[in-house]
């Protein structure tokens, strides 16, 4: 059965590690994307899958939120790291799917770390991706933090002089101490959502509460699963 254009639900996906996180959610789901999807030579950003309603999309993980908050995409998967730096209203996050963990953290060079002391700064340079988390998680703090936005290499930032301190992400801490930096301050656990346009979900309720439906269901079994798994190796 075909599908009109205006029926079909696109759903954008973050390209990286998540994507390979994510895949056994999508086919536990029902969605199996077409065999172009998994060529990493490909140059397509749009694919068929074998659900006749769904598409998905494959791009860049800040750039989930936008599509989905500006109802280019109905559904989506990122980090709750972008969800706090945007902070849409059009966006609505019902389901943690227990991938992509990592934090986000405030690090600096080892050397200043060992005299250094957190609570008595007054005001902070910091290179991030994430000025409107660093600048709302240090006024809580009552610290000016004046950032600099870089999209990456940020582990470059204090070793050139650029500034003193970095916010960004860690999961093993590997490349912060490959760069002479280390962890001072978290200021979130990060995990990936499922989200939803919130317009999409109102006016195609079965459509889009159905796939959310799915998705529960895969994260509950894959939930169960590892919990299994623990419990035959302890």
């Amino acid at each position: 059965m075909s599908v009109s254009d205006s029926n079909k639900l696109v759903m954008a996906l973050p390209k990286g590690r998540i994507l390979k996180e994510v895949m056994p959610l999508l086919l536990a789901a029902g969605i199996e994307p077409e065999k172009e999807f998994s060529d990493d030579n490909s140059r397509k950003l749009r694919f068929a899958t074998s659900q006749p309603d769904i598409e998905l999309i494959r791009v860049r993980s800040f750039d989930v939120a936008t599509f989905v908050a500006f109802g280019a995409a109905q559904l989506g998967v990122c980090g709750n790291d972008v969800l706090m730096e945007f902070d849409f209203p059009e966006i609505y996050a019902p389901l943690d799917l227990d991938i992509g963990h990592c934090r986000l953290s405030v690090a600096e060079p080892a050397s200043l770390s060992a005299s250094d002391d957190p609570k008595r700064w007054s005001h902070v340079r910091v290179a991030t991706k994430y000025p409107h988390v660093t600048q709302t998680y240090f006024a809580a703090r009552g610290v000016q933090a004046e950032c600099i936005k870089l999209n990456g290499a940020m582990e470059l930032a204090p070793t050139l002089g650029l500034c003193r301190r970095i916010v960004d992400l860690v999961s093993t801490g590997a490349t912060l101490k490959a760069n002479g930096l280390v962890e001072v301050e978290v200021i979130a656990q990060v995990t990936s959502r499922l989200v939803v346009n919130r317009a999409a979900l109102k006016t195609r309720p079965i459509q889009v509460g159905g796939w959310l439906e799915k998705f529960t269901a895969a994260v509950e079994a894959a939930t169960a699963a590892k919990a299994g798994a623990k419990k035959a190796a302890g």
